[in-house]
């Protein structure tokens, strides 16, 4: 192999390290940011956002909101760190406790994030948490029609589809077809 051939930094070869948090107020303003200067790119996997959401007030109550389902076990609202920045969300919503055990998946990266591996990274974490520390059997997510790059990310992570939802959530605006998902705790082979 040639000098020309190897990388001359490993900024070529390296991948961003990602983490997830529990989301806080003081993440307020910089998610105030990222949705109002992603709010097109968003538009594929989530509802249409008004001006007052956006803001950072509005961003606070969200926050204020999602920390009560959280003290109350429905809910794990987390942020997803790259490299230090805030890039993204990752929810573990509607969880379900009793013969079920359940939760639905949800999560959006920032445009300038995307195509690094970032939300796989979030993904795969999200999966050791659901089934490792939050004892959850079943997750579930479902992706727009035509939301190929959230598709993939799902795929790469081991989600199956299972059906096609007709007019399951309304998205940019309108109602909108989905393709319906699970992963089941691979460990828990109990019966």
């Amino acid at each position: 192999m040639n000098a020309d051939a190897t990388p001359r930094s490993d900024a070529v070869t390296r991948r961003p390290s990602v983490s997830l948090r529990v989301i806080s107020e003081a993440d307020a303003p910089v998610l105030s940011r990222l949705e109002t200067a992603n709010r097109e790119h968003l538009l594929i996997g989530a509802p249409e956002r008004s001006d007052e959401w956006v803001s950072v007030e509005g961003q606070r109550a969200a926050i204020r909101a999602v920390r009560a389902e959280l003290d109350a076990g429905r809910c794990a609202p987390l942020v997803i760190v790259a490299d230090g920045e805030v890039v993204g969300r990752l929810s573990l919503n509607g969880i379900v406790r009793g013969p079920l055990l359940s939760a639905s998946l949800g999560y959006w990266v920032s445009a300038h994030a995307c195509g690094r591996g970032i939300a796989t990274a979030a993904v795969r974490l999200a999966i050791d948490a659901a089934f490792g520390p939050v004892g959850l059997h079943r997750l579930e997510a479902s992706v727009q029609v035509g939301n190929q790059a959230s598709l993939r990310v799902l795929e790469k992570c081991g989600f199956t589809a299972y059906g096609l939802a007709p007019r399951y959530l309304r998205l940019g605006g309108a109602w909108r077809d989905c393709v319906m998902l699970q992963l089941l705790d691979p460990t828990d082979t109990a019966g």
